[in-house]
């Protein structure tokens, strides 16, 4: 069974400009992995920025340069955090993060959108938890609930990452987020989850 919400776009057109980082869940214990998610982050930004234009396309400025460069690092950075914090390690299944550096038409690179996709595997009482987050972020005001849970992570740290990071990314950086959820055929417990942000650069 598939579940898709809210942005999820299973039509990408296709791209030979993208980086797959994967960790594998018995290699090294997730939260060693944790400390290095900044590295990894930091990394995709770096290696992405090499495909933009320079002199007269979407990037003509180090200003430019090192706004996209601190939106890829944000973004990533909360995407791999979330995957691993909500993996379902009994599961072994890998965690990845890919970026997409897609041309909007064939004639104009001037026109770039940056996707990201991760994937994990999580139980079903976290499935849960993130639809109740989605219906919650589909029926409300996106200034609200963003405002709402900026003064929850000021009153309470171990509150902060609850959702704050997309609502960050969808208020702050104007992305598009969705999901698709599968069930894993020889694990009926454990569901698999891709979490995808769009950027327009």
């Amino acid at each position: 069974m598939t579940e898709l919400y809210r942005d999820f776009d299973e039509s990408l057109p296709p791209s030979q400009e993208y980086l797959r980082i994967q960790f594998s869940p018995s290699s090294v214990p997730i939260k060693q992995q944790w400390r290095n998610n900044g590295l990894s982050a930091n990394f995709m930004a770096d290696f992405l920025l090499t495909f933009f234009p320079s002199k007269s396309g979407a990037i003509n400025t180090e200003e430019q340069k090192i706004e996209v460069q601190g939106v890829i690092c944000y973004v990533a950075n909360e995407l791999l955090e979330n995957a691993m914090k909500f993996t379902d390690e009994n599961a072994q299944e890998p965690i990845s993060l890919t970026l997409y550096l897609l041309n909007e038409s064939p004639e104009e690179r001037l026109r770039q959108r940056l996707v990201f996709l991760s994937t994990n595997s999580t139980s079903i009482q976290s499935k849960e938890k993130l639809q109740q987050f989605i219906q919650r972020l589909t029926r409300s005001n996106l200034n609200q609930l963003y405002a709402e849970q900026l003064e929850k992570s000021a009153l309470d740290k171990s509150n902060s990452s609850a959702g704050l990071g997309i609502l960050t990314m969808m208020n702050d950086y104007l992305a598009k987020v969705g999901w698709k959820l599968e069930e894993i055929q020889d694990q009926p417990e454990i569901i698999s989850v891709m979490t995808m942000v769009q950027l327009a650069i």
